[in-house]
């Protein structure tokens, strides 16, 4: 069994501990102001989620925030914009009757094991709040979701990280232990590696006293759903999201599955924020993609296609990348610092993602693009690799 690393956080009133190294947090707020006396108790010490950077001008490929690189469904913007009504002046559904019905046919689910959000982060922080709040620690790898510990931070929920195995895979046997509940990204972000199947079944067989969440926001592009096993544990909560796979990130919907009685508990957290977190173009908008399946299969088709062909080029580069059953690839060279790759695409106009964890310093996350953006990439790469002499690596993997 891997060793855990315990993070006790009491709440933002007693201070905040975050894993070490990430690049994706910060104390400052986005103007640089660090405390207030107007400010309540402890939010000068929350380490609040950074999200990937958004360029304002044109003419940028962006492979760093694992957004769609293709349109939505043509179905669902033409419920947008068949929806863009008079009836604006009109609050949404608070239940969003149709889009939960819609997704339960999707997955062979009743209603009531569906619960909405506005995207799959308000969901997952409903889901912490809700649902992993108890004495004992909750379990996640150690690489992972960085907004994980922000979470924990901002509800004063205590938690264990549990290292990823020297392949970046994560060990169901290492969360085989007391705990307050288990969340799981599958594939994994960053590094886009997935469980399958029976090794979640394994993993909810040992752990039928806490909940365990599967976070599967890049499940479509070649992983398999934990969803199926919902019927089996009534302590399974599955989270997915309409960003990625369906090309909706600017839409923010995102939804949770699992028993009635978990879904009740994300109900009650949700209501005592706020009773419409989708609107109404948002719920016809997701309920015509989430109907959409054959342009599903067809826009993760294309990923999946231009992300094996980025591999394979990348690997006549020098590069060694993870397997990914996501819509990203995580990848290292042998002679090349990350930082200065990243430094030398952004000369270029090319955004990716670099992470300062000391296991991951070395590797660099790029998001899928259309096929155009991928070729763009590897020919940028090419001339930045002919044009200065390797260096020493000096991060270990």
């Amino acid at each position: 069994m891997s060793n855990t690393t315990t993070v006790s956080v009491a709440g933002p009133s007693q201070g905040v501990k975050a894993p070490s190294g990430g690049s994706e947090v910060r104390a400052a707020t986005s103007v640089g102001v660090t405390s207030s006396p107007f400010w309540s108790t402890g939010i000068d010490r929350l380490k609040a989620y950074v999200p990937g950077e958004q360029p304002q001008s044109d003419g940028w490929v962006k492979l760093n925030t694992n957004e769609c690189p293709y349109p939505p469904s043509p179905l669902a913007l033409a419920a947008i914009r068949e929806a863009t009504s008079e009836k604006l002046r009109l609050y949404p559904d608070p239940n969003g009757t149709a889009l939960k019905a819609a997704i339960g046919k999707q997955f062979g689910l009743g209603s009531d094991h569906v619960f909405l959000g506005n995207g799959s982060d308000e969901v997952l922080g409903h889901a912490f709040l809700g649902l992993l709040k108890h004495e004992l620690p909750i379990l996640y790898p150690d690489i992972s979701y960085s907004f994980y510990p922000v979470w924990c931070g901002l509800y004063g929920i205590a938690y264990k990280l549990v290292p990823l195995n020297a392949e970046f895979g994560v060990d169901v046997a290492d969360y085989a232990q007391p705990n307050g509940g288990i969340v799981l990204p599958n594939p994994n972000a960053p590094t886009g590696t997935a469980l399958s199947l029976e090794a979640l079944r394994t993993l909810l067989q040992a752990n039928r006293q806490s909940v365990v969440l599967i976070d599967e926001a890049y499940v479509d592009f070649g992983a398999q759903s934990a969803a199926a096993l919902i019927p089996e544990f009534d302590n399974l909560l599955v989270v997915h999201t309409l960003s990625k796979s369906r090309a909706l990130a600017g839409l923010r919907v995102g939804f949770a599955l699992g028993h009635p009685t978990l879904i009740e508990a994300l109900a009650r957290v949700k209501d005592s924020f706020n009773s419409y977190p989708l609107d109404r173009l948002a719920l016809v908008g997701a309920q015509a993609a989430i109907e959409d399946t054959a342009y599903l299969a067809q826009l993760t088709s294309a990923v999946i296609h231009s992300r094996d062909w980025l591999i394979a080029e990348l690997a006549g580069l020098g590069f060694d990348t993870l397997p990914s059953q996501a819509n990203f690839i995580f990848t290292r060279h042998a002679n090349r610092l990350a930082a200065t790759l990243l430094a030398q695409l952004r000369e270029q106009k090319i955004l990716v993602r670099h992470f300062t964890q000391a296991r991951i310093a070395n590797h660099l996350r790029i998001s899928i693009g259309t096929q155009a953006e991928c070729e763009l990439l590897v020919q940028a790469l090419q001339r930045i690799l002919a044009a200065q002499p390797d260096q020493k690596n000096e991060v270990s993997a």
